[in-house]
């Protein structure tokens, strides 16, 4: 299972490592493959126009490590979601110019939930694109924090708001927002990537469906995440999980991704995770690569989208 999450601010060297270190930790859990992103907030507590000077300096360094090591490592962009124009003519660039795989962004961009139609140029680029867009979890905002996890005095507090329980609640609800906003009916072959299981919304759809008769929408809100949202582990290692989640939405929606360097694979964890799972191999395929290279073997990489020749 995933190591506490207080050991954090232990793990930056290892963040940082994207080159042999990063490599030999990849051999050491039986992972091929990773999609290097900067981790949460990225830069999304930042002003607008210091975002917009980084977020190219970021994503060039994150292509020179991708560029040292091709056949182990891909990249998500990294965008200024403070000025979402901007971020969207970056992701462009880092997928047709830098061949990056898509792009993470975190649930929320200076306070405001991301189905604010001001991000709407984003989705705009990513569907033309094809590109999938990685929903990261976040610190909720500090009044939530304040209403909902504090008392307990730290690290409990930390720990309540964050990766036990805090983000995972707050990036689900910011999908729902996105679901229920109509991002999906306006950019229907926009392609969602969520962690942890799906965010604990995936364990509450039969529940969210009462709120289908209350919105306008093309199809309830539980068909999204079957045709629009990929499911990742996100590190927890959970067979329960894997079960429920294959039930919900099926093999083909569930991608099997680890948490390095928060939750660390070792010793061959990551094929031993797959290879006990009571899945035929079609499936245990499907989950461990077949998909995420059908995903990415669909990107555009030919820079003809809409608004940017």
């Amino acid at each position: 299972m995933a190591e506490p999450m207080l050991k954090r601010a232990l793990d930056i060297p290892a963040l940082l490592d994207v080159g042999d270190g990063r490599i030999a930790a990849m051999d050491d859990a039986g992972i091929d493959t990773a999609v290097l992103s900067l981790t949460t907030p990225g830069l999304q507590n930042l002003p607008a126009a210091e975002a917009v000077a980084l977020q190219v300096a970021v994503n060039d360094g994150l292509a020179a490590a991708v560029r040292r090591h091709p056949e182990r490592l891909q990249g998500f962009a990294t965008l200024a979601t403070p000025a979402p124009a901007a971020a969207a003519d970056e992701l462009r660039r880092a997928v047709t110019e830098l061949g990056f795989s898509g792009t993470l962004v975190n649930a929320h961009s200076g306070g405001r939930a991301l189905d604010a139609g001001e991000f709407w140029d984003i989705y705009e680029a990513a569907e033309d694109l094809r590109a999938p867009v990685y929903l990261h979890p976040r610190a909720p905002v500090p009044s939530v924090t304040d209403a909902y996890y504090r008392r307990f005095g730290e690290p409990v507090d930390s720990m309540l708001a964050t990766g036990t329980f805090g983000w995972h609640y707050d990036a689900g609800l910011t999908v729902l927002r996105m679901i229920i906003a109509g991002v999906f009916n306006r950019f229907p072959g926009l392609q969602l990537i969520l962690g942890h299981w799906g965010e604990v919304v995936l364990f509450y759809l039969d529940r969210v469906a009462a709120v289908d008769a209350l919105v306008t929408l093309r199809r309830p809100i539980a068909d999204y995440f079957r045709t629009n949202i990929f499911i990742t582990p996100g590190g927890i290692a959970s067979h329960k999980y894997l079960r429920w989640s294959r039930e919900t939405v099926g093999a083909e929606r569930i991608m099997y991704a680890s948490d390095y360097p928060f939750n660390r694979e070792r010793a061959g964890s990551a094929r031993a995770f797959l290879d006990t799972a009571t899945i035929g191999t079609a499936e245990r395929e499907l989950i461990a690569y077949r998909n995420w290279e059908k995903l990415v073997a669909g990107i555009r990489r030919d820079g003809y989208v809409r608004g940017f020749r």
